[in-house]
């Protein structure tokens, strides 16, 4: 575990649940990505003008942290580009299923105590680790 940054993850994980919490009792809304996201679809919209902030927010974010001089890794990706695709689409037809998405049942959901939230992670997480193991056993790595 070379990478492994512990304070940089528990101040990066305050974060997360602040805004989520912040976002629940200010605007009484889920601090859930697929959901945010997927109501940007049509055209712009006085409502959605707290979905536009909040995903310019997880950006700017970002944005910050890099010029702060805290070092982001590089990432390569390796993947066959038809395995990345059919991977998001597949993300995506689960994220429908499920009602939700990890950042959406994960975050808010579990703090919210939410039975169904209690459920669906599992099951996300239970399903990336078989796709995981799979895709390794199969390709041989």
């Amino acid at each position: 575990m070379e990478n492994f940054t512990p304070i940089e993850a528990i101040i990066g994980g305050l974060l997360i649940g602040l805004s989520s919490s912040f976002l629940l009792l200010l605007n009484g809304k889920i601090a859930g990505m697929s959901g945010l996201a997927s109501q940007l679809h049509s055209s712009y919209k006085p409502e959605n003008l707290w979905r536009i902030l909040f995903l310019v927010g997880l950006i700017f974010g970002c944005w910050v942290f890099k010029s702060s001089g805290a070092g982001l890794q590089e990432i390569e990706i390796t993947g066959s580009l038809t395995l990345i695709i059919a991977g998001g689409v597949l993300t995506g037809l689960g994220t429908r299923m499920a009602r939700g998405c990890t950042s959406g049942h994960g975050v808010s959901g579990i703090g919210r105590l939410s039975f169904r939230s209690f459920i669906a992670v599992p099951v996300f997480l239970g399903f990336a680790i078989l796709t995981v193991f799979t895709i390794k056993f199969l390709s041989g790595l």
